[in-house]
C-alpha cells in the first residue's frame, strides 16, 4: 500500500467513527470538535505536506478530499497549508492555525480565527503573507453551512513570508478538492435515496426522469474530480494559476448542477434539518464563493489565455507542456 493510499484510508476510518450528523449538528451550533481535533493532531494529518513526514503537497490535496466527503467541521485546509507555509520561515506553532483574507490590517473570513494561535492573511495577487501570532479576533461570524467565519485584528507584531506558489491559488485549490470530495458523497446520498424511496410499488431509481438526474450528477461528479487533480498536478509549475482558476471554475459549476439535480431527487426530504443532505450542500454553496468564485476564476483564466496571442492560445489549452 503506498503512502497516499494509507493516508485515505486511515482518515476515511477516523471521519467514520467521529464525523457523524450528531456531530455536525452541534459544531452549527458553535461547539468545536474537539475530540476530532486530537484525533487529528495523534495521526499527525497536520504535518501532512511537510518532507519530514515523508509526504508530498499533493497529500494535501488527496486528504483534503476526503475531509470532504465527510464534511468534516474543522479547518483542515487552512491547518495543512498553514503549517506547511511555516515549515521552513517560521517557529513552530503547536495551537489551531488558519488563513483568511487580508483586508487592511485584518484577516476576514477566517475559519475558527477566535480559536486559532495562528493566523495567516492572503491577499490577492501577492505571494507575500501576513502572519500573527496569538491573533485578536475582533468580530464572530459564519458562512451558509454555519461554519466559523470571523474577522482577526492582525496587529502591530505583524511578520511576512514569501512563498513560492500562490498562496490565494492554493487556497482556492484547496476549496476545489474539498468540494470534489463534498460532491462525492451527494452523489452517494442521492443513489442511495433512489434506490431506498419507494413510489408506486418500487424504487424511484427505476424511473427514466431519476436515472436521468442522477447520470447527470454522476457526469457532474466526475468533472469536477479530474478539474481538481489538474489543478493538483500543476503544483510548482508555470501553470499552476491557470490550471487552479480552470478547476476552481469548473468545479464551482459543478456544484450548482449536483446540488440542484440531487435536492429534485430528495423531493421534500432533502431540505429537512433532519436529513443529512443540506449539511454537503450548504458547505457546496458556501465553498464555490470562497477563495474566488467561478466569474473571479473564469476572468483570470481568460486573461491568460488572451495575453498569449492568437499564435500560442490553441497550444496552451491543448497541451500541458
Amino acid at each position: 500500500m503506498d503512502t497516499r493510499q494509507l493516508i485515505e484510508d486511515t482518515a476515511s476510518k477516523i471521519f467514520t467513527d467521529h464525523c457523524d450528523k450528531a456531530l455536525l449538528d452541534r459544531c452549527e451550533q458553535g461547539d468545536f470538535a474537539e475530540d476530532l481535533w486530537q484525533q487529528i493532531i495523534a495521526n499527525g494529518f497536520h504535518q501532512l505536506g511537510d518532507a519530514a513526514s515523508g509526504t508530498t503537497p499533493a497529500d494535501i490535496f488527496a486528504f483534503l478530499k476526503v475531509c470532504g466527503r465527510f464534511a468534516v467541521p474543522l479547518p483542515m485546509a487552512e491547518l495543512l497549508l498553514g503549517h506547511s507555509w511555516a515549515v521552513a520561515q517560521l517557529a513552530p506553532c503547536e495551537g489551531l492555525v488558519s488563513i483568511g483574507r487580508q483586508h487592511g490590517k485584518q484577516a476576514i473570513q477566517v475559519p475558527w480565527g477566535r480559536r486559532a494561535q495562528r493566523v495567516f492573511g492572503v491577499a490577492e495577487n501577492s505571494q507575500v503573507v501576513c502572519v500573527a501570532d496569538a491573533p485578536v479576533c475582533v468580530q464572530e461570524g459564519s458562512n451558509m453551512a454555519a461554519e466559523a467565519r470571523d474577522t482577526i485584528e492582525l496587529g502591530p507584531d505583524t511578520q511576512q513570508i514569501t512563498l513560492s506558489d500562490d498562496p490565494f491559488a492554493q487556497m482556492a485549490l484547496a476549496r476545489t478538492n474539498l468540494m470534489a470530495g463534498t460532491l462525492q458523497s451527494t452523489l452517494d446520498l442521492g443513489l442511495q435515496f433512489a434506490a431506498e424511496r419507494e413510489q408506486f410499488g418500487r424504487s424511484i431509481s427505476k424511473f427514466q426522469a431519476i436515472q436521468h438526474s442522477l447520470a447527470v450528477v454522476a457526469a457532474e461528479v466526475a468533472a469536477a474530480q479530474r478539474a481538481a487533480d489538474a489543478g493538483v498536478d500543476a503544483l510548482g509549475t508555470d501553470r499552476f494559476i491557470a490550471e487552479v482558476a480552470a478547476s476552481k471554475a469548473r468545479v464551482g459549476e459543478a456544484v450548482g448542477i449536483v446540488a440542484e439535480q440531487v435536492h429534485q431527487v430528495h423531493g421534500a426530504m432533502g431540505f429537512t434539518h433532519e436529513h443529512r443532505l443540506h449539511h454537503f450542500t450548504r458547505r457546496l454553496w458556501a465553498w464555490r464563493d470562497e477563495w474566488g468564485n467561478e466569474t473571479h476564476w473564469q476572468r483570470v483564466l481568460g486573461a491568460r489565455i488572451a495575453g498569449l496571442g492568437a499564435d500560442q492560445a490553441w497550444g496552451f489549452i491543448a497541451t500541458r507542456g
